[in-house]
């Protein structure tokens, strides 16, 4: 158990120390989006996923509307939005229920379709801004912290992802994850062994929009705006992209998912200005073809081969 903790730490120290060692460089406001994505990504929500987009355009405009409308501090949105998108996905999940395999996932992908148009319709801009969106202010750092602002809104969103990071592990560990496992693995057995299907599927529709949705007030927050044209479909894609090649049933999988989003585009811009998303769609071939398991699969599987190595090592002595 302490060997697994090890990483973790390393990779938390690591994130703390980010806005240290670039605290004399210009900020770039989407440095929060790795941060962001890493709650993007879950990797036990299955066709739920595809939700994704919707959830994360109630929960900035959750936010943004609190923020601008109301004057709510930004803090007090993230569990107001993560309540609103619970319920919003949970309710959408009953009727989806009907659907299963790929009908499900293209009728998730057609709300995220038709998703900017209704942002724009002419009878909500009075809350949503219409075309030009909402524009809010960026949170000072409390209590007279010696960090600027930027670097807060770093910390806070780390924070919170922890907090949700830990959420998940208790959430999976228990009675709900063990039955959204059985129904993901085998969903008529699950039935058959008295798992209520119904239920629990809207659960998962619920939390993984949960999930998306205080994703999407704290990158409102981050970004400062938010907009319909921000809510494509194509964010769907990316997050999708991100699950398989972070590995699905692992949530340390949406962290390796949120990383190859973030830095992988960028480094196949670096690499052809010319043609980036062919550089990219060879990165997620590559990482296809030779991590089948997605990323934290062949982790796992590397860590077994070396426990069973040192195993047999212990036993020949």
């Amino acid at each position: 158990m302490k060997f697994k903790l090890v990483p973790i730490a390393v990779a938390v120290a690591a994130a703390l120390a980010i806005p240290t060692a670039n605290a004399q460089k210009k900020y770039d406001p989407g440095a929060n989006d790795k941060e962001i994505k890493i709650g993007n990504t879950n990797p036990y929500s299955g066709p739920a996923s595809a939700y994704g987009t919707i959830g994360k355009a109630i929960g900035a405009y959750c936010a943004a509307i609190l923020m601008d409308k109301y004057g709510v501090p930004y803090w007090a949105t993230l569990p107001v939005a993560g309540a609103v998108c619970l319920v919003a996905g949970f309710l959408f999940g009953l009727p989806a229920l009907r659907l299963e395999g790929l009908y499900l996932a293209l009728a998730t992908f057609a709300l995220g379709v038709s998703l900017p148009s209704l942002l724009k319709y002419h009878h909500l801009e009075k809350w949503t801004g219409g075309v030009q969106g909402i524009v809010i202010s960026k949170p000072d750092p409390p209590f007279d912290l010696p960090i600027n602002a930027d670097q807060w809104l770093y910390y806070f969103t780390l924070a919170v992802a922890i907090v949700m990071f830990l959420l998940a592990w208790n959430l999976l560990r228990g009675r709900v994850g063990r039955a959204l496992v059985a129904i993901r693995d085998n969903h008529i057995a699950a039935e058959a062994m008295g798992v209520n299907n119904a239920i629990y599927k809207s659960l998962a529709f619920g939390v993984s929009a949960m999930y998306m949705g205080v994703a999407g007030a704290l990158g409102a927050i981050a970004v400062q705006y938010v907009a319909p044209d921000s809510f494509n479909i194509f964010v769907s894609i990316v997050f999708l992209v991100g699950i398989v090649i972070g590995g699905l049933a692992s949530i340390s999988g949406a962290i390796y998912g949120a990383l190859f989003i973030q830095f992988v585009p960028n480094v196949a811009d670096e690499i052809s200005r010319a043609a980036p998303w062919a550089i990219f769609g060879i990165f997620l071939l590559g990482f296809v073809y030779l991590m089948p398991m997605g990323i934290a699969g062949a982790v796992r599987m590397g860590l077994a081969r070396l426990q069973r190595k040192a195993q047999n090592k212990a036993d020949s002595t």
